[in-house]
């Protein structure tokens, strides 16, 4: 006769250990434990953004080392993994798979770029990780709302719709065109001129395209000039807004340059020069230079410099400010850190504008982007100065 291998009394005890494992699992959410909280960050550092990348990563670490120095959150150290994506979705989708499945994050911090957040966001929500504050200002980053989707940018969308009407009154532009990156980040740019220029009962007088990684913008500035634009909206981001206001410069096309924040950095005065001078381009968060006027600013620049040897820009602020508000969270949060107990926290969460002038950030249940507003910007001898208000 064949022998029994489990009697209802052994079954019972292991299914009764097996349900105390997976409740303790449950109560433990991936990326934290006693000491420490892993936080996952993917960026650029490869591609033709690595100039953003870098910086935010660095301005995250400088946070972080700052909290680690002092003890952590409720004595849990923050160790930051960082991934490149090289500006490819597709490797953004391989970075995302590391470090949720393989490394076990407990959020997703910083992640650079719109198309690139858009293929990995799937990979986080299944394990129920959230998208905290990506380097991006599209509409998806916090709409539609998600209880795993928390955004720091006002999008380039309404950054375009708001101010570009406002620009053709004060430029008393005429023939308004658009040159754009043709991808999700583009798109959103052109989406925003459309819906501006239709409150001014205004159509697009020229609008061209390239696609990501070009390097030659000759054909379309070229279009621009031959419709005698007076006002080109660039939906580029470094080398792209560098190459086509060099190349217009060079054949004498000089229209009013506008560009969204995600040109906003010194990166575009430093490496295009004189050439620069007078693009405007929108922004929440203040450039901080080292010779600032403002001593909170100059001294935390002066900080970052010594630390890495180089100065600071925009993308440093916004890592730096990220982990901040990421930290303020976690504190508020208690000693019982899982994904529920920091939602709950964030959708309660107001913080105060700081040294960099950025917004007052305020979160809900239903408001997942911290605010709406954002200021307008020009490049005058060299630096990014604040020249008006927007929303």
């Amino acid at each position: 006769m064949q022998q029994r291998l489990w009697n209802p009394k052994t079954l019972s005890t292991l299914l009764l250990s097996l349900f105390a494992a997976l409740a303790v699992q449950a109560a433990e959410p991936q990326g934290v434990n006693k000491t420490e909280i892993v936080v996952g960050t993917i960026q650029d550092l490869s591609g033709p953004l690595a100039g953003y990348g870098k910086q935010a990563r660095n301005g995250m670490q400088l946070r972080i080392e700052e909290l680690n120095e002092q003890g952590g959150v409720h004595g849990r150290r923050i160790k930051l993994l960082v991934e490149d994506s090289g500006y490819d979705p597709k490797k953004a989708v391989l970075a995302a798979q590391k470090l949720v499945n393989q490394d076990k994050i407990f959020i997703m911090a910083g992640h650079l770029g719109t198309a690139q957040n858009n293929a990995a966001m799937p990979i986080q929500f299944e394990k129920n990780v959230i998208n905290f504050m990506p380097l991006t200002a599209a509409r998806e980053m916090y709409d539609e709302p998600n209880k795993l989707k928390y955004a720091l940018l006002s999008s380039y969308y309404d950054q375009m719709r708001i101010t570009l009407p406002k620009m053709i009154k004060d430029k008393n532009a005429k023939k308004v065109c658009i040159i754009y990156q043709d991808d999700e980040f583009g798109l959103e740019v052109l989406r925003g001129v459309e819906a501006g220029l239709k409150t001014v009962s205004m159509d697009l007088t020229e609008k061209t395209s390239f696609k990501r990684g070009s390097t030659d913008f000759s054909s379309q500035v070229a279009k621009m000039k031959a419709s005698a634009c007076d006002l080109v909206v660039l939906g580029t981001i470094i080398r792209e807004t560098i190459g086509t206001v060099a190349e217009s410069r060079k054949t004498g096309f000089n229209p009013v340059f506008f560009a969204s924040v995600a040109a906003y950095t010194d990166l575009i005065h430093k490496l295009g020069g004189k050439a620069m001078d007078g693009i405007y381009a929108t922004m929440a968060v203040q450039n901080p230079y080292t010779d600032e006027a403002s001593q909170p600013i100059r001294f935390w620049a002066n900080k970052y410099k010594t630390k890495f040897s180089e100065d600071p820009t925009v993308f440093s602020a916004y890592g730096y400010i990220m982990i901040d508000v990421f930290i303020q969270a976690a504190q508020k949060a208690g000693t019982n850190l899982t994904t529920e107990s920091f939602t709950k926290a964030m959708n309660s969460l107001t913080v105060p504008s700081d040294i960099f002038g950025t917004p007052k950030l305020t979160f809900t249940n239903t408001q997942r982007l911290g605010s709406e507003y954002s200021r307008l910007s020009q490049i005058q001898d060299g630096k990014w100065k604040p020249v008006a208000d927007g929303k």
